[in-house]
């Protein structure tokens, strides 16, 4: 039962994040960046989810659900909502395996990811009760700025809790074998008599991302809540390396292990002037590198985006929009160029994207002719990773695994990939999509409507087809392929582990497809 509330506050809490959220966008087509291909990810990157640690175990917490794990299965990637709490329930006191806070197995739950292909997102958020409380009454919020009330907060050294925890994170799942383990504090005690304690160990290996906390432009929460670029590049210089050594051996993710890639906050106003700020910041107060570069205290540039048909002037939205249509693709390019320009070409990744299914939502999607809502939230969600991985990002993820509330009309309630432990087609394209090119990487774009992207894995090439509308438009569409006999063609199969294929002849070494908006994958199969 307290498990159950836990996970309802912490689910309600995150939606009420997101709907109160007020990102205009211009909806208009955009053409792809001119990002270079090289160092591009496996499609693998592209197809990462939101959830929570109970998404992958037993109700008791101790064991895999098999069940769950079938469904995890689907993803690339895993963005953990982590509440701080979990790890720190009493100041200075961290747990793990189990956590005080909730009774999980976090130790299990990443070695799970690792077993899977499962890249691991770490995102460190909320503040802890015990901080919280520091805050008058009439201010307590786990969303609060991550600084003890009262404290500067365009001083690193006022977010030096936040970053001990970081440290005692990154040295038990990150790459360093080599810790002082007398810098290691883990609570040993027993919870109750015969519990399982928590004992030190270092250098797991499992995580290589850590995200210093959520959103922290959330205006929306006023003063107590929101941080200026410049407050939350201090809070960050603290989290990425203790402000370059200064605050103690024991603090910041870097002294645990310099290997770990610090992610800064996904931006709920995916504004690239906020980040440029950041990074002005850390000219003043962190100098620059040898290689000349700025010193940065961060690895990864974030920000979130849903696509939908709002108007640059307010947040009028009343569906949501197919990613080629919207404005995602031109978002992803300013951060691309701001990167570019003033950041040493810092990957970017976009780690909260979707849709709902519910019919009354401003950010749902719609039947399209004889596809149903399911079908089109499935269809512009794998879009968006083709959209994505053509504009030069280097991950996504996309919110969230389960529903707040499916029969809840608030924006991002109903834009979960399961329903009642079952997936939904979003789901299961993503299921199939990793399958057949989770190892292949985005090459080019031979055509842009239809859509023709190439994506290759050494001598192998893979077509990826389908029309960037949302009208239900159909069309035939002649392929090159350039001398080949024939093609084996894949096609997604709601409601199913593996696509379909089918073999089609060439003639003179072309082949007639039939499009729809729904993405098909072609292959050469001689």
């Amino acid at each position: 039962m307290i498990k159950t509330i836990t996970q309802t506050t912490v689910a309600v809490s995150l939606l009420f994040c997101l709907l109160t959220q007020n990102k205009p966008v211009n909806p208009v087509k955009s053409s792809p960046s001119s990002a270079a291909i090289k160092n591009n990810p496996g499609f693998n990157n592209f197809l990462g989810i939101n959830a929570f640690e109970w998404d992958f175990l037993t109700q008791d917490n101790a064991e895999s659900d098999p069940k769950k794990m079938k469904i995890m299965q689907s993803f690339g990637g895993f963005r953990h909502y982590m509440d701080w709490e979990r790890i720190e329930s009493e100041k200075g006191k961290f747990t793990f395996n189990y956590t005080h806070s909730g009774g999980f197995n976090y130790d299990l739950v990443y070695q799970l990811c690792v077993q899977n292909n499962i890249d691991i997102l770490t995102c460190m958020k909320n503040c802890p009760p015990w901080l919280m409380n520091t805050y008058p009454k009439d201010q307590r919020d786990v969303d609060n700025v991550p600084a003890t009330y009262g404290l500067s907060r365009s001083d690193p050294n006022s977010y030096i809790d936040q970053a001990i925890a970081a440290f005692q994170f990154a040295a038990r799942y990150g790459n360093n074998k080599k810790i002082d383990t007398a810098l290691i504090k883990v609570d040993e005690s027993e919870r109750w008599n015969g519990d399982v304690p928590n004992n030190i160990k270092i250098g797991l290996g499992y995580v290589h991302y850590l995200e210093c906390d959520n959103e922290r432009d959330k205006t929306w929460k006023g003063p107590k809540g929101h941080q200026s670029p410049e407050e939350y590049a201090a809070n960050l210089s603290a989290f990425y390396d203790g402000n370059k050594g200064k605050m103690g051996k024991n603090v910041g993710v870097k002294n645990a292990d310099p290997t770990m890639k610090v992610v800064m906050a996904g931006l709920a106003f995916p504004n690239p002037d906020y980040v440029v700020k950041m990074i002005n910041w850390c000219k003043k107060h962190r100098g620059y590198r040898p290689d000349g570069s700025v010193n940065l205290c961060f690895d990864i540039i974030n920000y979130h985006y849903y696509n939908d048909d709002a108007t640059p002037e307010h947040d009028n939205r009343t569906s949501g929009r197919a990613p080629e249509l919207s404005s995602g693709g031109r978002v992803a390019d300013e951060f691309i160029a701001m990167s570019k320009k003033y950041a040493n070409n810092t990957d970017v990744w976009i780690t909260e994207a979707g849709y709902d299914i519910n019919p009354k939502s401003p950010q749902r999607a719609f039947a399209i002719g004889s596809k149903s809502a399911l079908i089109t939230q499935a269809d512009w969600m794998l879009r968006s990773s083709f959209l994505y991985a053509r504009h030069g990002l280097k991950k996504a993820f996309f919110y969230m695994l389960e529903d707040v509330n499916v029969n809840d009309a608030t924006q991002y309630a109903s834009s979960g990939f399961q329903q009642d432990n079952k997936p939904r087609p979003v789901a299961d394209y993503f299921r199939q999509t990793k399958q057949l090119i989770g190892s292949y990487i985005y090459l080019k774009t031979i055509r842009n409507n239809p859509i023709i992207d190439v994506y290759q894995n050494g001598s192998k090439k893979m077509y990826v087809l389908y029309i960037p509308s949302q009208t239900g438009k159909k069309m035939i569409c002649d392929l090159d392929l350039q001398g080949s006999k024939s093609a084996v063609i894949h096609l997604l199969n709601p409601g199913a582990i593996q696509m379909k294929t089918e073999t089609a002849t060439a003639n003179a070494g072309h082949i007639k497809l039939r499009l729809t908006e729904t993405p098909i994958f072609v292959e050469k199969a001689d």
